[in-house]
């Protein structure tokens, strides 16, 4: 008993209590943040301009009438479905482009696996994309040059051509 009464007495002693008002110590080095200030005290102008910009957004997106019915896009999807000659080349064609998309993500992902290989093909990447800007977007005429290949494409995919 007695010596229960010793070991009760020394880890009081060693073991200091914590209220509830005091810190706990830190080990670290690094000074204490400041107290973070609200923002509603400090920047009264900013914040009245903040909520009249998001009551603006607020007006101007509902006033926008943008509801779509389930039932309209359904019955819509299905005219055009039936209003379709050859539906078995539709359904090879978007099985043939869900396959393609597989496989690339496979081929994507091999690629990926290759230590050096994704950093080289972002320079790639990165090389065609200041050609293509250089060859076609810097200058006026290389710009209408453009324009006109791609209608030329549209005419060409629509059959008009």
């Amino acid at each position: 008993m007695a010596a229960t009464a010793a070991y009760a007495a020394a880890s009081t002693v060693l073991i200091p209590r914590l209220s509830t008002t005091t810190r706990p110590t830190r080990c670290s080095a690094l000074p204490l943040l400041p107290p973070r200030v609200s923002s509603q005290s400090s920047f009264p102008i900013k914040q009245i301009s903040e909520s009249r910009r998001s009551s603006l957004l607020q007006i101007r997106a509902s006033s926008e009438e943008t509801s779509v019915d389930a039932g309209e896009l359904f019955t819509d999807l299905k005219e055009k479905w039936d209003a379709l000659e050859n539906k078995s080349t539709v359904i090879l064609y978007g099985g043939g482009a869900i396959v393609a998309l597989w496989l690339s993500s496979i081929l994507v992902g091999a690629i990926n696996s290759v230590p050096l290989l994704p950093k080289i093909m972002e320079l790639v990447g990165l090389g065609y994309t200041g050609w293509f800007v250089y060859r076609y977007l810097l200058f006026k005429s290389s710009r209408k040059e453009l324009a006109t290949d791609i209608e030329a494409l549209k005419k060409k995919i629509a059959g008009a051509e």
